[in-house]
């Protein structure tokens, strides 16, 4: 009896992984090319008028007449200096401050209430306040951009930090771990997730930011050229300035992907 049990038996698929997902690189790509197949489509069947989207085509032109003539570097070197001189400031900050408001109580009591009443605050609105106590050069700029990126570290960090199973924390405690190790060996670790989480949100506001930045007192840069080229109304160019923002963002995605590859493969 129990042989035949056996035999008819289905085998139960390894369940490991959990709810961790698959990968699929091939489908972003095949988005991407889509969408821009439509939009070249509909620019060329009429059905887009050309006032209201530029053909994808003509964008791509543009940038490969921008890079052959150096305008591209040009723009593109300033704005990712800007961007990380201010986020590596913003972000590295809020870590820090994000992890004493969760690991210290008085920390917390004190700090709290005074990162809640500064989030709400529009960064770009104090962008002239930035620029009266820096000055029009690149220090008003790093500190918006730093600014802008702080405070939503902050808050993910500490949340991060109290959404940790306080059962490991116990544990760890019952085996005599000091609270260094409980904090290097099952804090930071259980708050990882979280707070590479917030770090993508932290620099795509980075990113809103640099061109707010750029677009008040700054030759170059994305967000300058962005602006001159919409005073001009010359789509071509202002949605090529989009597509350079659009890749950067991508490429910090892909960033913060490589980064929880490596600092949680403890996961898999």
């Amino acid at each position: 009896m129990a042989d035949e049990r056996a035999k008819t038996a289905r085998p139960v698929p390894y369940r490991g992984g959990g709810f961790r997902p698959g990968r699929a690189g091939w489908v972003a790509p095949l988005v991407f090319a889509a969408l821009i197949a439509l939009a070249e489509w509909g620019t060329r069947s009429g059905w887009i008028g050309s006032l209201t989207l530029p053909r994808p085509s003509d964008v791509a032109m543009t940038l490969w007449e921008m890079m052959q003539t150096g305008r591209l570097w040009l723009h593109l070197g300033p704005s990712l200096a800007r961007l990380f001189m201010g986020a590596l400031i913003g972000v590295s900050a809020g870590i820090a401050l994000g992890l004493v408001i969760g690991l210290f109580t008085y920390a917390r009591a004190a700090l709290v209430p005074l990162v809640a009443a500064i989030f709400p605050i529009p960064k770009i609105a104090l962008l002239p306040l930035f620029v009266i106590w820096f000055g029009i050069d690149e220090a008003s700029k790093y500190a918006l951009i730093a600014f802008g990126t702080f405070t939503p570290t902050v808050v993910s960090t500490y949340g991060a930090v109290d959404n940790v199973d306080r059962t490991l924390i116990r544990m760890g405690q019952s085996f005599g771990l000091s609270w260094g190790s409980i904090v290097r060996k099952i804090v930071l670790p259980g708050a990882m997730p979280g707070i590479l989480s917030g770090l993508r949100v932290s620099l795509a506001i980075a990113v809103i930011l640099l061109v707010a930045a750029e677009m008040l007192g700054a030759e170059h840069g994305i967000g300058a050229f962005i602006l001159e080229a919409g005073s001009l109304y010359d789509l071509e160019r202002l949605f090529a300035g989009v597509a350079i923002l659009s890749v950067l963002g991508v490429g910090l995605s892909y960033v913060i992907g490589l980064a929880e590859r490596y600092l949680l493969a403890w996961r898999t």
